[in-house]
C-alpha cells in the first residue's frame, strides 16, 4: 500500500509539472503589489507560473505594438485594451474590467498632506511629483484633479515628472518631491495606510481610472494565459485586489 501512495503521488506531481506553464504577463505600474500576490496564489493553484513585467499603461501598449511577447495585459485604464482589440493584437471578447483604481495625494511626511488637499493651495512644498500623463492614466488623473481645483499653472514650475507610477512613488518615497500623486495601491495594503500623510482624491474630480485586462492574440491558444484570465475573475484574486484599497 505505501507503494502504491508514493507511485500515485509521483504521477500526480510529474502531471502538474507536464500540464503547468509560464504565461507573459504586462502590467501597469500601479498594480505591481497586487499582481505580485496574485502571481503566487495562481501559481500555487494551478501549477503555472506568471512572468511578470511592469511599466506604464501607454509604454507597455508601445511594445505590444512592436512585437513584444506579452500574453495578458493588464492596463490602467479601459482604452488602451479596447484599442488593442479593436487592432487585432487582442483576444475579441476577451476583455474586461479587473479593477477601479484610486488617486491619492501622498507624503512621507506627517502632518504635511491635510484630508481636504489643502496643501496644493497653500504650496507649502518645493516638488511635487506625478507620472507622465501621456503614458499614465493616473498621471491623466492627477492632472484632471489639478485642473479642477485651478490649482495647475500655479503649480507647473514644481512637477516632477515619472514615467511611470512606480517611478513617482519613489520620488515621494526618496522625498526628491514632498508630495506626490500616487496609486493607493502602493501606500496601502490590508486595510493600513503607510506612513506619512495622505488625502483620498475624490473620485468627482477626475475620470474614473477603469482598470481593464485582455487575453493578448499571442496568448490566445496558451492554456496558461486562459487559466491567469480566469484566476483574476475569481473570489481569491477579487480578495487580494481589495486589500489594496481598489473597487471591483
Amino acid at each position: 500500500m505505501p507503494g502504491i501512495i508514493l507511485c500515485l503521488a509521483i504521477f500526480f506531481s510529474l502531471s502538474i509539472q507536464v500540464f503547468a506553464a509560464e504565461v507573459s504577463v504586462a502590467v501597469a505600474a500601479n498594480f505591481t503589489a497586487p499582481m505580485q500576490k496574485i502571481a503566487q496564489a495562481f501559481e500555487a493553484e494551478t501549477g503555472h507560473k506568471a512572468v511578470l513585467s511592469f511599466g506604464s499603461t501607454g509604454t507597455l501598449y508601445a511594445q505590444i505594438r512592436n512585437g513584444a511577447p506579452f500574453q495578458v495585459f493588464l492596463a490602467a485604464d479601459d482604452e488602451t485594451p479596447t484599442k488593442l482589440e479593436s487592432e487585432g493584437l487582442g483576444v475579441a471578447g476577451s476583455r474586461f474590467t479587473y479593477a477601479f483604481g484610486k488617486l491619492v495625494l501622498w507624503s512621507k511626511q506627517p502632518g504635511l498632506v491635510d484630508d481636504k488637499g489643502e496643501v496644493l493651495r497653500s504650496g507649502a512644498f518645493q516638488r511635487i511629483a506625478l507620472a507622465n500623463p501621456k503614458l499614465a492614466p493616473y498621471g491623466a488623473a492627477a492632472m484632471e484633479t489639478m485642473t479642477k481645483l485651478g490649482v495647475l499653472q500655479s503649480l507647473q514650475p514644481r512637477f516632477v515628472q515619472g514615467e511611470n507610477i512606480a517611478q513617482t512613488y519613489q520620488f515621494v518615497f526618496t522625498e526628491n518631491a514632498q508630495l506626490g500623486f500616487v496609486a493607493l495601491s502602493q501606500v496601502y495594503a490590508d486595510g493600513k495606510m503607510a506612513q506619512g500623510s495622505a488625502w483620498m482624491v475624490p473620485d468627482n474630480l477626475h475620470t474614473p481610472i477603469q482598470q481593464d485586462a485582455i487575453l493578448l492574440k499571442k496568448g490566445g491558444d496558451s492554456p496558461a494565459a486562459t487559466a491567469l484570465m480566469q484566476f483574476l475573475r475569481g473570489e481569491r484574486a477579487k480578495a487580494l485586489i481589495r486589500s489594496y484599497g481598489y473597487g471591483l
